[in-house]
């Protein structure tokens, strides 16, 4: 296991992170970390380490693309000074270019999304003391991959494997898993709009996100 007590793991992200946390941070008490992915990688933690007093931070808020995510990136992750820090966005960079296609304000580009997402690690590894660095790809839970929304999403998660490759980030790739989950199920039992995921799709998240930690999970 990588963690060790009483670091303090911060999750910063967009609404799959957020999924009805405490704003502007969540932790602590009750239903504060939210219901997702942070919430049972919480959880799992607390059931196999219960040696381990980890302080759990959910940063994420719904609707955000990297550029809200670096706009926010003093308050809502330098500040807290974490010893973990994990980034997953870019999933509102490539919606609002099919859901909001007049728009062209919200959108996010690639050359852009490469730009904050470089900008972001290179503030968090000069100017955190950081223990460890996740970079987290956005997905689509659509295993068609000629459709136009996967296509996009998947240049926006090689532009994920290749910064975290860069600086030396570990590596989580949330799009391969729901891949191969999707072999097996529809998505429609995980989600209804193929991005917010259910407890199902929650668990599957936070699994792979353990895998990357040392996580015994026989322990």
């Amino acid at each position: 296991m990588i963690f060790e007590n009483l670091d303090r793991i911060v999750f910063a992200g967009d609404s799959v992170t957020d999924m009805g946390s405490a704003q502007p941070v969540g932790e602590g008490l009750f239903d504060n970390l939210g219901k997702g992915y942070v919430r049972v990688v919480d959880s799992m933690l607390a059931v196999w380490y219960p040696e381990l007093k980890l302080r759990i931070t959910n940063s994420g808020i719904s609707g955000n693309t990297s550029r809200d995510l670096l706009a926010r990136f003093d308050r809502d992750v330098i500040d807290l000074k974490p010893d973990w820090l994990s980034i997953c966005i870019g999933i509102n960079d490539v919606w609002r270019q099919f859901d909001s296609p007049a728009i062209l304000s919200d959108q996010v580009d690639l050359e852009e999304y490469t730009s904050n997402l470089t900008t972001m690690i290179k503030r968090a590894k000069s100017e955190l003391n950081l223990k460890g660095l996740f970079i987290i790809s956005p997905y689509f839970m659509e295993p068609c991959k000629d459709d136009a929304m996967r296509k996009r999403i998947d240049e926006y998660v090689a532009v994920c494997k290749k910064l975290a490759k860069e600086f030396q980030c570990t590596y989580i790739d949330f799009q391969a898993v729901y891949d191969d989950y999707l072999k097996y199920r529809h998505s429609s039992y995980i989600t209804w709009d193929r991005i917010h995921p259910n407890q199902v799709g929650a668990t599957l998240m936070a699994r792979e996100f353990l895998k990357h930690c040392g996580f015994d999970f026989n322990r």
